[in-house]
């Protein structure tokens, strides 16, 4: 693969209920039309929260890219801010594409997703309902919502767990607003959804003032908990899907993420990437960054080579 220069640009585009969704796009110099990338973050992050490194990797490769922030988060439009139903996420993902397929530029016939952690499992939505994708990368995705709270709830506490999101369910048909819980905290008392220091680390780096709150709605997680992307993975097929998953992973299960790549059908690979969630990010980029690079040259050729 050859490195090519780029440039990036802000963009933005509205979602069906009048929403405007903001990223940043790149793009390769030179003439095209060029084969084109649609990545998101993962759950309660930000487009900065690891992502740009990836974005510019494929951008060197000679692909175009675009990378939003949800609704909500970032600099997209959105309230309430920080709330997060997956399938509004995906509604506008697919209005991302809309977007990245009607840019001068771009080739339609050579769409690409990359989604990682919640967005991974999203990808693997898209991957299957989406004709126009020829290529899917999702990298430590969410599978099993419903799994992930029984590994990560102990069972003495999920009477109180559920009760807790029902109690605002209740509030909110009464007119409240949506209650918060932090995103991460390594203080037992303080409710959260993270709290390994890995967790901790990755949510709370550095960040421009105002683009990044450490909270999140309650009833996100309750959606969490109702999340199976999962069942989607055997229609992903004949889209080419590349699965990187973590080999210790502890927040979207290494054995829930293998037992989805067993069920998935050809065209598909797995590479797995030592160590747990969060080190695709960082320690192991050059390895999950390099098995999507190699994935997306295979499947969403450069047409002048």
């Amino acid at each position: 693969m050859t490195s090519a220069a780029f440039h990036r640009q802000d963009t933005e585009f509205t979602a069906d209920d009048g929403t405007v969704l903001r990223g940043w796009l790149y793009l390769p110099d030179g003439p095209g039309p060029h084969s084109a990338i649609s990545m998101a973050h993962g759950y309660a992050g930000t487009r900065r929260h690891g992502l740009e490194p990836f974005a510019e990797a494929f951008a060197a490769d000679g692909h175009v890219v675009l990378l939003h922030d949800h609704r909500g988060f970032g600099d997209s439009g959105g309230e309430p801010r920080q709330d997060i139903d997956p399938w509004t996420q995906i509604a506008d993902w697919r209005r991302a594409l809309s977007h990245l397929e009607s840019l001068p530029d771009v080739d339609s016939e050579r769409l690409g997703l990359w989604g990682t952690s919640y967005a991974g499992g999203h990808a693997l939505v898209l991957g299957a309902t989406d004709p126009r994708l020829r290529a899917v990368v999702a990298q430590v995705p969410t599978v099993s919502g419903a799994e992930q709270t029984r590994r990560r709830v102990r069972p003495e506490d999920l009477a109180g767990f559920r009760a807790g999101l029902l109690d605002d369910e209740r509030a909110r048909a009464a007119g409240h607003p949506p209650a918060r819980r932090a995103i991460v905290s390594d203080d037992p008392a303080v409710p959260a959804s993270y709290r390994a220091p890995d967790a901790v680390a990755f949510y709370l780096q550095d960040l421009p003032a105002g683009i990044w709150a450490n909270e999140v709605t309650v009833r996100s997680t309750h959606a969490a908990t109702t999340y199976e992307p999962g069942v989607f993975v055997e229609r992903v097929s004949p889209v080419p899907l590349l699965m990187v998953v973590a080999t210790h992973d502890t927040v979207t299960l290494t054995d829930t993420a293998l037992a989805a790549y067993e069920r998935a059908l050809e065209p598909k690979r797995l590479t797995l990437i030592p160590g747990g969630h969060f080190d695709p990010y960082v320690a192991e980029f050059a390895a999950a960054s390099g098995a999507a690079r190699a994935w997306f040259a295979e499947h969403l050729p450069n047409r002048k080579e």
